[in-house]
């Protein structure tokens, strides 16, 4: 299992992850197999989505927060909980096909790490299974 140690910047932020875990992938010598990503963080999380058009990253962050935006009826002492809801719908892990030495991913998909209450100090665990 592989670890990336990933340092955020601020509250609701996407970091782009798809080189790092390509880079994994390809010195595995796996030719054939599953990469599993997991986030082991309540207030953050893991999701697949277009790489090309950074605008995407904006909105899907806008929308995160229409969807759970800071309640003062939430009850979390921590006062974090909107960042624990957002976390829940986008999903901690991701399970990719490796196929012919490659990370099997569409042609504008790359893998994120969302940030829903930073700056924090986070971990994603890699691993990788060859059939």
């Amino acid at each position: 299992m592989k670890k990336l140690n990933i340092r955020t910047g601020k509250k609701n932020e996407i970091i782009d992850l798809t080189d790092d875990i390509k880079r994994l992938v390809d010195s595995s010598g796996i030719k054939s197999g599953i990469c599993m990503v997991f986030c082991p963080h309540t207030t953050a999380g893991l999701t697949i989505n277009e790489v090309y058009d950074p605008s995407v990253k904006t909105d899907l962050l806008f929308s995160l927060e229409k969807m759970s935006p800071v309640y003062k009826e939430f009850r979390h002492a921590e006062g974090n909980s909107d960042a624990h809801v957002k976390s829940s719908i986008i999903g901690c892990s991701l399970n990719l096909v490796i196929n012919d030495e490659k990370l099997v991913l569409g042609q504008w998909q790359g893998l994120f790490f969302v940030e829903f209450d930073g700056p924090r100090n986070r971990e994603v665990f890699v691993k990788l299974i060859s059939d």
